[in-house]
């Protein structure tokens, strides 16, 4: 049972870990072209 639960633990913690980081690189790059299209001729 502790084995089952650990396991367990792992898969959701790597999903919750993958899934993190794939928001991240979603939001940043929404923000990164909503402040180019804000801006485009400004560098």
């Amino acid at each position: 049972m502790l084995m089952d639960l650990f396991g367990t633990f792992s898969g959701l913690l790597s999903l919750g870990i993958i899934v993190f980081i794939i928001a991240m690189a979603a939001y940043l790059f929404w923000l990164f072209m909503k402040l180019s299209a804000k801006k485009p001729d400004q560098k």
